[in-house]
């Protein structure tokens, strides 16, 4: 899943912390953070591992993988979050962003460096709440398209998820509720955001 999926499945703002940086530190780094936010770096990890055995994952993939090959797991990720978005109401949604930059800049101190900048942009662009529109996950695909090493630049990635939304869709309802109930029955031991 990606950055919006990760932060609602944070259930603490330690976790949301722990879950958002979880990709940009080294895993012998884990033990520096505080407690609430090493949680946070587990529950990333498991939702990463979750939603990559997923079998309606698997079948996303193969909607991506005959232009990205190995990258297809990175779109997915990307399309899942539009549904992510549209599973709560717009007001909801856009709350819900606001509170999740003010809660990583009140915990700049934990931030890694790399993650600082990514998040300037990520807010200044609102991100988590444009991943509601397609204009926001064409922008995301694209970004993906632009870090991947070994792929062209114009590859017609997000007119691949236009043609294949309502098949996907199928697949993240499928998938999305599970993982809404596994996260909660391992990581939710309180709700403080």
């Amino acid at each position: 899943m990606n950055y919006l999926a990760h932060s609602i499945l944070s259930y603490t703002s330690g976790q949301l912390v722990g879950n958002m940086i979880a990709d940009f530190i080294k895993n012998n780094e884990r033990e520096s953070f505080p407690l609430e936010i090493q949680e946070g770096i587990k529950l990333h990890r498991f939702i990463d591992t979750f939603t990559d055995t997923h079998p309606a994952v698997s079948e996303a993939k193969k909607i991506f993988s005959p232009l990205v090959r190995l990258y297809s797991g990175a779109f997915v990720d990307v399309a899942f979050d539009y549904f992510v978005a549209h599973y709560y109401p717009e007001k909801e949604l856009r709350n819900h962003s606001l509170k999740v930059y003010k809660i990583l800049w009140e915990n700049e101190k934990w931030l890694p460096e790399s993650y600082k900048q990514m998040l300037v942009r990520m807010q200044q662009d609102d991100w988590l709440t444009n991943y509601r529109t397609d204009q926001g996950i064409k922008f995301s695909m694209q970004n993906v398209l632009n870090k991947a090493k070994y792929l062209e630049k114009d590859i017609s990635i997000f007119e691949a998820f236009i043609v294949n939304k309502e098949k996907l869709q199928i697949y993240f309802d499928h998938f999305f509720p599970e993982l809404i109930n596994k996260s909660k029955k391992n990581f939710c031991h309180k709700q403080d955001y």
